[in-house]
C-alpha cells in the first residue's frame, strides 16, 4: 500500500490539511513516511504532522506522528506504526508554515509526503533489537 498524503511538488503558501486516506485494509498498519522538500525560501519553517480518525470526520486532537521541523530542501524519513490503534481507519497530513524576519514574501514550500507500507515492527522485533556502535 502506498499513499501520497501530500502529493509530490505541492506548493504550500498557507497552513493546510491533506486529503484523508482509508488505512483499514492495511495488512501491517506500519508505514515508512518520506517527506521531501524540493523548494523553499529563506527564514521559514515547515511542520508536518499525521492525524487519525475512526470515521473520516472527527480527527484526533494530537498527531500520531510529528515529523522534524524543516527549514531546507531534503528528505526526512520516519515510521508511523498504527498497529496498536486498530480503531483508526483514516489518516491525513496537516502542515503549518511559519515565516520570520521580513514580512514579505509569504512563506512558501514545495513538498510531498509519501507513505509506503512496511513489515510490522512488532513488540518482539523491538524487544530483540540490539544497538551497536562502531
Amino acid at each position: 500500500m502506498k499513499l501520497n498524503l501530500i502529493p509530490a511538488n505541492t506548493k504550500m503558501e498557507a497552513n493546510g490539511d491533506g486529503a484523508s486516506f482509508d488505512v483499514s485494509q492495511s495488512a501491517t498498519r506500519t508505514f515508512l513516511c518520506e517527506l521531501t522538500v524540493s523548494d523553499q525560501i529563506e527564514q521559514e519553517s515547515l511542520d508536518v504532522s499525521i492525524y487519525g480518525s475512526t470515521d473520516g470526520e472527527t480527527w484526533t486532537k494530537n498527531p500520531f506522528l510529528k515529523l522534524p521541523q524543516q527549514f531546507y530542501r531534503g528528505k526526512t524519513k520516519l515510521i508511523l506504526d498504527l498497529s496498536l490503534r486498530p480503531e483508526v481507519k483514516f489518516i491525513r497530513a496537516r502542515w503549518e508554515l511559519n515565516r520570520w524576519g521580513r514580512g514579505a514574501p509569504l512563506p512558501m514550500f514545495v513538498a510531498g509526503l509519501e507513505l509506503a507500507e512496511v513489515p510490522s515492527m512488532g513488540r518482539r522485533a523491538a524487544k530483540g533489537a540490539v544497538l551497536t556502535t562502531g
